[in-house]
């Protein structure tokens, strides 16, 4: 019987040997290229492709396996893991290989802007990564990067395990090179003594040139191997035309290493191979810390979704891979186990630990019904879950989704500290030319030297790392707090605000009715309206009638109609019910109470339900601490005079506006004074427009998703006092980046006059360089504390 591929689902030719092992089976293949492929997939750690995928592949020719390995990512099966699509464009996040300063980030921006089919990429230096969107109909991923890689920039689909792995390894080459530096530079040092002080009395000359070709022979592999990164860095930036902090570091190592050698070659001059090696050891190490640095701060989002477990229990209790799951699946969750996807309760209560989410580490009791989100906490009892989203539509990934978007868009702070540095270099380079031929006319022998010491002195590492390692911790740093970024000017705009407009129900209200009071009429008792009035109800849309959803009813009505607007009738037998307004229940004009929905039979009032939406504990305390701040306070609602004032009146507020439609509600935002800087709160589809139109906005996590998108800020739970935590943590991030900013600039200002006087040793500048990159990391960090 003839044998089909695994792969593509051809015949197996007899005779053939062709074998991959897939998900723990030796699978047949027919042929040299679908075993290239198949084995391409697997060492990728893409072998979820042939578990889900919903047909066989086509047959494949033999190609070259870097560009099999990006092509790959073209397949759309294997996309729907990583890559979203809204809009007709497509999005997704790239892990990237190589990057280590701004000009780096601007480089492979500035590559693919160029590309028909891209509409955006932006890089983010902290966290290694990418965010990508482009026209699926006018580009394909793996052409994107293939761009990448020719510029030499190593990308593949951020995956959290994936980077975690590269990170190592990245680590792991440093120590190599770190430590092959290190090495030389302890045997290169003690040459360089004997040779320069004489320790041993005068030298003859065949012994000088003996320990000047020891010393070759040390730091030549520090110059070829250890300090590779920085001419690979200089070298992109050169091809991209631009330049990086690296290319003076290069010059600076090339240059005193050809000088040397030819000192040694000829037997005349001086040679500095201690000079390279530790030079080439200290900026190493700087990276090397530096590095750690910026991953520590870079982790906590990325941390997040490591709560998630890989494995999930099924109500059968057969253990299956999370990313399996589909919408249905029904799970059960022991008690103290991470909750491995979004769903709905199917228990009739529960306890849950969102403070992954919300910051509060109170359980949150839950009924049957009630959302559960994925790596939240079950409590004491075991709960089962019916699955209702994805994981890569799940709440926590949207979350570090936000959180990576906001830092992938640059404030103007730090676009123009990247201009500067990118200038910075070139004057660098300028100056130290001019150096040497100063030198070099007034006859100095260390010309050269002082040269050096100029390049590598004031190369602007400080100035480059001291806006985006204080934003990226400030931004984590929200995000423990519950605020989620969405844009990147949220840091510099909080601090400015000086207004805060408030929406009224589900912002200062829980934005949930409660039945306060129910007055039943003639012969009908409380039960039987609630029945009759709770049955009605669950055939309406609007807020108010989730009020009724407590009660139960054996209620059947023949016929129900939804009248949009004004409330809902139905036919029982031979009466009508009408629920809603006074003037719709009773068919005519009547003044209604506006905190009162109103119950008929035959156009006879039966009943009456007075409603209200509780104000939330804190709104009090929120409003009052804005105001000690001398920050100004409106509430801008859609509701009724009566009870906005009410609202207004309980949390302090004197300035209302009420009765505001949507366009209403944009041109109070638009007509206020030029000198104030808005900041809006709201959770409604009617808050939209406005939430887009302050200067900055924040909407409710128990909000609609479209006044999330149009939001700033998403804060999750219901404590407002975190927008107040929110502001304090933008403040500090602004002090902590004019603290970085006066740092970088107030060094090299003071070191390059220095330098240019041949007043700073080469070995000097190196450690002085490397001091202030990690300063300025440093301070950025105490931002996480």
């Amino acid at each position: 019987m003839t044998k089909e591929c695994y792969h593509c689902g051809e015949d197996v030719p007899a005779g053939s040997d062709f074998h991959v092992e897939i998900l723990g089976e030796d699978r047949e293949m027919c042929c040299v290229g679908c075993e290239a492929v198949a084995s391409t997939i697997v060492e990728s750690g893409l072998t979820s492709y042939y578990q889900y995928r919903t047909e066989s592949a086509e047959r494949v020719d033999l190609v070259p396996k870097e560009l099999l390995e990006l092509s790959l990512y073209d397949n759309k099966d294997v996309q729907a893991e990583f890559v979203q699509h809204q809009d007709g464009v497509l999005k997704t996040t790239l892990s990237l290989e190589g990057v280590s300063c701004a000009a780096c980030a601007w480089l492979i921006e500035k590559q693919l802007n160029q590309m028909p089919g891209i509409a955006s990429i932006r890089v983010n230096t902290s966290t290694h990564r990418a965010m990508v969107e482009w026209q699926d109909d006018a580009i394909e991923l793996s052409e994107i990067l293939t761009s990448l890689h020719q510029i030499g920039y190593k990308a593949a689909p951020f995956e959290a395990d994936a980077q975690e792995r590269d990170y190592h390894n990245s680590m792991k080459q440093y120590l190599y090179r770190l430590g092959i530096a290190g090495l030389a530079t302890m045997q290169v040092m003690m040459l360089a003594v004997a040779l320069y002080l004489e320790v041993f009395g005068s030298l003859e000359p065949e012994f000088k040139h003996y320990f000047r070709v020891v010393s070759l022979i040390f730091a030549t592999p520090v110059l070829l191997y250890s300090a590779l990164p920085f001419y690979i860095n200089a070298y992109r930036s050169l091809k991209g035309r631009t330049l990086g902090m690296d290319v003076p570091v290069s010059l600076a190592l090339i240059f005193a290493y050809v000088a040397s050698l030819w000192a040694t070659v000829t037997q005349q001059g001086e040679v500095f191979f201690e000079s390279i090696s530790m030079f080439t050891f200290f900026l190493l190490l700087g990276r090397f810390l530096e590095m750690r640095a910026r991953r520590k701060a870079a982790a906590a989002s990325a941390n997040l979704l490591k709560l998630v477990p890989t494995l999930a229990t099924t109500i059968d209790g057969e253990q299956v891979p999370v990313k399996s799951l589909q919408v249905g699946d029904k799970l059960r969750v022991l008690p103290g186990e991470h909750i491995p996807a979004d769903g709905a309760s199917l228990s009739p209560v529960a306890h849950v630990n969102e403070s992954m989410l919300t910051g509060e580490s109170i359980p949150v009791k839950k009924a049957c019904g009630d959302p559960v989100f994925a790596g939240s906490v079950n409590g004491e009892s075991v709960i089962e879950l019916e699955v209702t989203a994805s994981r890569n539509d799940s709440v926590l990934s949207n979350i570090v989704r936000l959180q990576d978007e906001a830092q992938y868009t640059k404030p103007k702070i730090a676009e123009v500290a990247d201009v500067v540095a990118r200038y910075f270099v070139a004057v660098i380079l300028a100056i130290s030319a001019l150096t040497y031929t100063y030198w070099t006319i007034n006859g100095s022998d260390d010309a050269f030297w002082i040269l050096l010491s100029v390049l590598v002195a004031t190369c602007p590492c400080a100035l480059s790392l001291a806006t985006p390692t204080a934003l990226t911790c400030g931004a984590s740093q929200l995000g423990r707090q519950g605020l989620l970024m969405r844009k990147s000017h949220v840091i510099e705009t909080l601090c400015k605000v000086n207004h805060v407009v408030v929406d009224k129900t589900g912002t200062l209200t829980h934005g949930e009715f409660t039945i306060s009071k129910i007055e039943a009429m003639d012969e009908f008792s409380e039960q039987q309206v609630i029945a009759l009035a709770s049955e009605l109800e669950r055939h309406a849309n609007h807020p108010i009638s989730k009020a009724f959803t407590a009660f139960e009813s054996q209620v059947k009505f023949d016929e129900v109609e939804n009248v949009v607007g004004s409330g809902v009738k139905g036919i029982l037998g031979e009466h009508e019910y009408r629920i809603g307004s006074m003037a719709f229940v009773l068919n005519g004009e009547h003044q209604s109470d506006p905190s009162v929905i109103y119950l008929s039979c035959n156009g006879r009032l039966i009943a009456r339900f007075h409603y209200s939406d509780p104000v939330r504990e804190q709104s009090a305390d929120f409003v009052a601490q804005l105001q000690s701040l001398g920050i100004k306070v409106t509430l801008l609602t859609g509701d009724i005079e009566q009870n906005a004032q009410q609202v207004a009146h309980e949390v302090g507020i004197d300035t209302v506006v009420s009765e505001a439609k949507p366009q209403q509600k944009l041109e109070y935002l638009r007509q206020l004074p030029k000198d104030d800087v808005t900041l809006m709160v709201g959770d409604g589809i009617n808050d939209a427009p406005t939430l887009s139109g302050a200067h900055l906005s924040v909407a409710m996590g128990s909000g609609t998703d479209i006044a999330k998108t149009s939001a700033d800020m998403v804060l999750l739970g219901d404590k407002l006092e975190k927008i107040l935590s929110g502001r304090t943590i933008a403040l500090k991030t602004r002090r902590i980046i004019r603290e970085n900013l006066a740092w970088a600039l107030g060094y090299n200002l003071i070191i390059l006059p220095l330098a240019v006087m041949g007043l700073v040793a080469p070995y000097i500048a190196v450690v002085g360089m490397s001091a202030s990159s990690l300063i300025v990391v440093t301070n950025s960090l105490r931002l996480l504390k």
